[in-house]
């Protein structure tokens, strides 16, 4: 019986790897990048020190690590910053109130550090029906690794196989298997990840949160 919906954030609740992707693009393009946008995408569903090294070497080390973290949140606070109101899937703020009414319990598990979940889920205005929420400071191993999905199930006092976790990246999907874990996948082509590992693989959130309810997982 299925009693916790787990959700991702990037990507699930919000198309910030869009945003994020298209910018990285911009700033990188100004360091010589000569590369393709689908291979910045391999960043997505990586923890923000892999990120930072994916970049490095995309970029041939004309910037260290340190440097591209620093210019990528210049970018992105001065020239392009993020309104997450504005890029919030649809139907967001309805399938979450559709769940908890169901007796569903909630909570959001992103790689991103505490401060952008926080800020993410306030201009959204969605905090409100989240039971937990754990970002990367919360864990010592961040996905692929199972932890964070493990660490809510903990909180919210459930077993692993009373969970769905819903997710749009192969290491996040693969999280979520690890956990023991029935995993839904967004359906996403932009990004190249595989989620064919996922339970299902749905289009939405809406479709999702039909499938949890009529009880189809």
């Amino acid at each position: 019986m299925i009693r916790a919906v787990l959700f991702d954030m990037d990507g699930i609740l919000c198309d910030s790897e869009a945003f994020y992707m298209e910018g990285t693009l911009a700033w990188m393009r100004r360091y010589g990048y000569q590369g393709t946008l689908q291979e910045i995408c391999t960043i997505v569903g990586t923890t923000m020190e892999e990120t930072y090294r994916i970049l490095r070497d995309l970029l041939g080390g004309v910037l260290t690590e340190a440097e591209i973290a620093a210019e990528n949140d210049r970018y992105f606070r001065e020239e392009c910053p993020l309104n997450y109101a504005e890029i919030m899937f649809a139907d967001v703020p309805q399938m979450l109130a559709k769940l908890k009414d169901a007796g569903y319990l909630l909570a959001c598990c992103s790689s991103s550090p505490r401060h952008t979940v926080d800020k993410a889920l306030q201009e959204m205005g969605i905090r409100k029906y989240f039971d937990c929420v754990l970002a990367a400071e919360d864990i010592l191993r961040n996905k692929p690794f199972p932890d964070v999905y493990l660490k809510a199930a903990e909180r919210l006092g459930v077993q692993p196989q009373e969970c769905v976790v819903y997710e749009d990246s192969r290491p996040g999907t693969e999280a979520g298997k690890r956990a023991g874990m029935f995993v839904i996948a967004r359906r996403d082509e932009r990004f190249g990840q595989d989620v064919s590992e996922a339970d299902m693989i749905t289009d939405n959130i809406r479709e999702m949160t039909e499938a949890v309810i009529r009880g189809t997982v």
